[in-house]
């Protein structure tokens, strides 16, 4: 008796000496993403990009977009990896995604939606570049205006340069002060049991496209977060939030920070990938871990990882490395946690919803790396294997397959009480 009273007693100092370190501590990690005072540009209706082409070598390459009206548009540099990034006003692009394709000096292609004002061009560099002409022209035929892209090859310093002289500065770090009262929060026992649903990629990240239909999975992960969070919030005691509800990009850091503010008690992060072995098919469940379970799980974090950089966010030369020892006991708690919600996850599964071998992997995804909030990945299936698109993109079985997914968090939810909270 006299030692469960002392092991209270230490969990409880622990606990509010905990609130204050990991508090002071989180607010060294930072977060990036692109602030949306900062850009002003395309506050009026939607603007439509018709057409795109892109041609040269790698020496030289010239990209072009087709408009209606003549778009404002701001060009900016980045480093590691070498970026142009374009910045236009809201704009829907009505082209074939085909039709800008990498080539020549690029090595990846990226555009499309980043808030409800902007969108975004992104052309990752094989090696360092510079653009020699960037300007909107009239078209040839007379109707409308293109957006001219020239670019050629340069040297490190010069690049360099660029990225250091620019007006517009990369996006600032946003850092978590708030996580103090958050995690006091929970130390309270909060009266909802919160969970942060996460639809996966977005915005100028599409994420994998299906084989057969092309549907893109920002669209599939996004349908089913709003299917799983209605599920889940009929459960009681559980309320679930979505960490995007439209289509816009949020940096990796960003949704776990969103999470975080709404005081989630769980992150759920849903995707849909694709493998060069199209045979391969069923859910898997991932969890953090520094080293990879196997090939596959790593090259998977490693796709997912590239998420913020493929978009033209600024990424951190560093992560800091922090020795608190409560913010790593507080590290070893959480993922004891998410390992048991992947294990319910999993065993609600069997006979109800298609695994993989061996179902529950880990890998670094920078996505599930919150300190203080358990986190799984959810692999809802492959849009490289037929059957499993023909399934993401029906109906019934996402609802299906919401259902298991509500009854397992609800059964951790009441593991999570019994325990005390």
């Amino acid at each position: 008796m006299i030692i469960a009273q002392m092991r209270a007693a230490i969990r409880c100092s622990t606990r509010i000496t905990l609130r204050i370190t990991l508090a002071a501590t989180l607010t060294a990690f930072t977060f990036f993403s692109v602030p949306n005072a900062a850009f002003a540009i395309g506050e009026s209706s939607r603007m439509v990009a018709s057409a795109a082409r892109i041609a040269g070598n790698e020496a030289r390459t010239r990209v072009v977009i087709d408009f209606a009206e003549e778009p404002e548009f701001e060009v900016h540099y980045l480093d590691s990896p070498e970026r142009i990034v374009v910045d236009l006003p809201s704009t829907d692009f009505a082209f074939p995604a085909k039709d800008l394709e990498a080539a020549g000096l690029f090595r990846d292609v990226r555009f499309g939606t980043m808030d409800e004002g902007r969108a975004r061009i992104v052309l990752t560099a094989k090696k360092p570049v510079r653009l020699a002409i960037s300007e909107v022209q009239p078209n040839s035929e007379g109707n409308g205006v293109r957006l001219v892209l020239d670019a050629e090859i340069t040297d490190k310093a010069t690049f360099a340069s660029l990225v250091k002289d620019q007006s517009w500065q990369p996006p600032s770090p946003v850092t978590t002060a708030s996580v103090d009262g958050v995690v006091s929060g929970k130390s309270d026992r909060q009266a909802q049991f919160i969970i942060a649903v996460d639809a996966g990629h977005g915005g100028i990240d599409n994420g994998a496209q299906g084989g057969k239909t092309g549907t893109h999975e920002k669209d599939i992960t996004l349908a089913f977060a709003k299917e799983l969070t209605d599920r889940l919030n009929k459960e009681p005691g559980i309320q679930a939030v979505l960490t995007r509800e439209s289509d816009e990009f949020l940096a990796l850091s960003e949704r776990v920070q969103i999470a975080r503010q709404k005081g989630a008690n769980l992150l759920i992060s849903l995707h849909a990938d694709t493998l060069k072995q199209k045979g391969i098919r069923g859910a898997t469940v991932y969890t953090i871990s520094d080293r990879a379970s196997d090939r596959m799980a790593a090259e998977l974090a490693e796709r997912e990882n590239l998420s913020d950089e493929l978009a033209g966010v600024a990424m951190p030369a560093s992560q800091p490395e922090v020795a608190d020892i409560l913010l790593d006991l507080t590290r070893r708690e959480t993922q004891a946690f998410s390992v048991t919600l992947a294990g319910n996850i999993l065993a609600s599964f069997e006979g109800q919803i298609g695994l993989i071998n061996n179902p529950h992997r880990y890998a670094g995804f920078r996505v599930l790396q919150a300190p203080d909030i358990p986190s799984i990945l959810l692999e809802m299936g492959f849009l490289s294997n037929p059957e499993d698109e023909k399934l993401l993109l029906d109906v019934e079985w996402r609802k299906k397959l919401a259902d298991v997914m509500a009854k397992a968090v609800g059964k951790y939810h009441n593991q999570f009480v019994a325990n005390g909270g």
